[in-house]
């Protein structure tokens, strides 16, 4: 009987805990449910121009469809450019201060260089303010940025208030990147004293320090016998892969007896090495090492046994350039060869000759298929020929020259008339008139992949795999001829009517060669690059980061950084792929190739090191895929579209008929060539 007493108290208690976890569960369900309300509110209140992570839809599209771009940076030679002289305002030690202490307290210019912040204290200028001035106005265009050294300043966004700023703030960081409008008005509260630079000078101070580390680092090489034979591309690259190490006086860099994996080459200071004969004896100095020496060469081909101490002997601290075995095997073995010059004058180009006597009259609309800051794309028949249309791209002139993009219009035209490749739109001509440029281009009309993805929210891994693989193959093309993309994102793939992924618009894309950088800031804000943010010179490896970009936003629905401004959105690249929470679903093996294609260091990519591209097509992610088939066309895509006719145009989103005024015309004559 007390038995069964007990078994009824236990299973009260079981009821009671079992009662009382539920009651938990529902507590947690109401404040899930509560959580979601307020979030749905929040984003309702949100201001349209500024997306929240994961927005789809017409609008995200409008605020990231253009793209963002600088003006392009003059052509100027190494020597002209390293050999810039920048003006440099005094200062007192008070404000020096004042600016370095707010520069390394801000999100995006605490990552510069130590010698890149010192040149934008020097520079920086004075500029007073009254109280109730209006230092900088939202809608403005702007080139400034602003460091407070004394006073007070108010930030409003559409009239309403956010904050008070004091001394030591920076403001309006983002005009020193490109040129752009104010997201908000800035006004003087007290009179405010303040330091100033613009963007001209602070992309000369960019560009010459850089390119003085890199031939500061590359006349270091070329002492050392084993990179005296590398050619010039593969000096930059190892020059880019050196990190520099301080060692304060007295330090041990390298111990007698130790294994090692690494070089080094002094760069400032001097070294003492030192040598015992056998474990009892103390060591010996046998030889002093100054800039330009270096030592542990022997760690680079294999396993080194370091036979003597090497120890930093300078009261100001020794500098080392240090480079691994690792880093040096995967750089060594690169088979980039050096790139054709690029065509000045389109001489290349050759227009078939079924469209050489082809008249812009010839065209007639059939209907819009996209609507871009440049202007539009038509459908287009030749004549009263129903059978076959094209796409027809129609540029504003007087919005390019007001944009300053004339040099990357016609880089556009060089390299899309000159582009063979299936995985890239054709352009068979083109035509200008007095208001406009226009491209006749392949036309296909699968629809955007933007589209797609909007609609189904993201894609499984083998759909994503289909469209990377696709992307990647247009890169390789591109590469090859040392041409870098710069604006890879859904928005700029389209399906052909068999459901095969190609580019289109190279308004970004630049024939920079191999082994050599450019400098000019250009993009989508989510899919930049961190040295592209940092000015710090960018080559093709920023197409592999932009790749990983894609990889996520397929496989998700929406990129891995994405904040409420394009400066936020900056911050949190540069923070790094490190910092981004992968979705369970994502698959392992995509996890790693995305991180491994989103590298910080530009060197380290995927796809950048001795065996380019093949590196990513042998990843484990691609493992099993039918490369041949791809390039053979022979495969099944994983979205097969439905286009019923030449005509067909209901892949793609309905648009307006154009009611905008006619633009002036520009007889400047810089599309000569065009």
């Amino acid at each position: 009987m007390g038995s069964l007493q007990e078994m009824r108290k236990v299973l009260q208690q079981k009821n009671d805990t079992i009662s009382k976890l539920e009651k938990q569960l529902k507590l947690k369900d109401d404040e899930l449910a509560e959580l979601r309300t307020k979030l749905d509110k929040f984003k309702s209140i949100l201001p349209a121009t500024q997306p929240m992570p994961g927005i789809h839809g017409a609008e995200r599209k409008r605020i990231r469809g253009t793209g963002i771009s600088a003006e392009p940076q003059a052509l100027k030679s190494v020597k002209e450019i390293t050999q810039q002289q920048v003006k440099k305002y005094p200062k007192g030690r008070s404000a020096q201060a004042c600016i370095k202490t707010a520069i390394e307290d801000n999100d995006f210019m605490k990552n510069l260089e130590r010698s890149q912040i010192q040149e934008i204290v020097d520079c920086m200028y004075p500029v007073e303010h009254t109280k109730e001035s209006c230092i900088i106005k939202e809608g403005d265009v702007g080139s400034l940025v602003y460091v407070i050294e004394g006073g007070k300043v108010e930030v409003t966004k559409e009239g309403k208030f956010l904050c008070f700023m004091g001394p030591g703030k920076v403001f309006g960081e983002l005009a020193i990147l490109y040129n752009c409008t104010r997201t908000a008005t800035v006004k003087a509260s007290t009179n405010t004293k303040l330091w100033a630079i613009d963007r001209p000078c602070f992309q000369a101070i960019m560009m010459k320090t850089g390119l003085l580390r890199l031939e500061e680092f590359v006349a270091l090489l070329k002492n050392v016998p084993t990179f005296k034979t590398l050619p010039e591309e593969g000096l930059n690259k190892i020059a880019d892969v050196l990190e520099e190490t301080y060692y304060d006086d007295g330090e041990c860099i390298v111990r007698q007896g130790a294994s090692g994996d690494t070089f080094y080459i002094i760069s400032r200071g001097k070294c003492q090495v030192t040598q015992r004969s056998s474990s009892n004896s103390n060591a010996k100095v046998i030889r002093t090492l100054r800039r330009g020496d270096y030592f542990g060469e022997k760690a680079l081909s294999g396993e080194d046994i370091r036979n003597a101490n090497v120890i930093a002997a300078d009261k100001g601290g020794v500098n080392c350039l240090v480079l691994d075995r690792e880093s040096f095997a995967q750089i060594a073995g690169t088979d980039a060869k050096p790139g054709p010059k690029p065509d000045q004058d389109g001489s290349s180009i050759v227009i078939e000759s079924e469209f050489a006597d082809l008249k812009i009259d010839d065209l007639k609309n059939v209907a819009t298929l996209g609507v871009g800051g440049f202007g539009r794309v038509e459908l287009v028949n030749i004549g009263n020929d129903t059978s076959r249309t094209f796409a027809l791209k129609q540029l504003k002139k007087k919005h390019i020259v007001e944009t300053r993009q004339q040099e990357h219009i016609m880089s556009e035209k060089r390299i899309m008339s000159e582009a063979r490749c299936e995985f890239i739109v054709r352009c068979y001509r083109t035509f200008k008139n007095t208001k406009f440029l226009y491209m006749l281009l392949e036309v296909c009309l699968g629809g955007e992949l933007w589209t797609i993805l909007r609609d189904k929210g993201s894609f499984d891994d083998n759909t994503t795999r289909f469209y990377t693989a696709c992307c990647l193959e247009a890169l390789a093309y591109l590469h090859a001829k040392g041409i870098v993309y710069r604006d890879l994102k859904p928005e700029n793939i389209l399906l052909d009517n068999k459901g095969y992924a190609k580019l289109v618009d190279f308004g970004f894309a630049k024939k920079i060669g191999f082994g050599r950088k450019t400098w000019t800031f250009c993009g989508t804000p989510e899919y930049v690059a961190p040295e592209i943010i940092l000015n710090k010179g960018h080559d093709l490896s920023a197409d592999y980061w932009s790749l990983g970009i894609l990889m996520y936003e397929l496989l998700t629905g929406s990129p891995p950084f994405s904040g409420a401004d394009p400066m936020k959105t900056y911050n949190l690249i540069l923070k790094g792929m490190d910092m981004v929470e992968f979705p369970r679903k994502m698959t392992k093996n995509a996890i790693i190739m995305i991180k491994r294609l989103c590298r910080d260091n530009p060197t380290e990519r995927l796809g950048y090191q001795k065996n380019g591209i093949k590196d990513i097509q042998k990843h484990k992610w691609f493992e099993g895929f039918n490369w041949d088939g791809l390039r053979k066309r022979t495969m099944t895509p994983p979205i097969l579209p439905t286009v019923r006719s030449p005509n067909d145009t209901s892949n793609f989103d309905d648009y307006p008929v154009d009611d905008e005024p006619v633009p002036p015309d520009d007889l400047t004559g810089w599309d000569k060539d065009f």
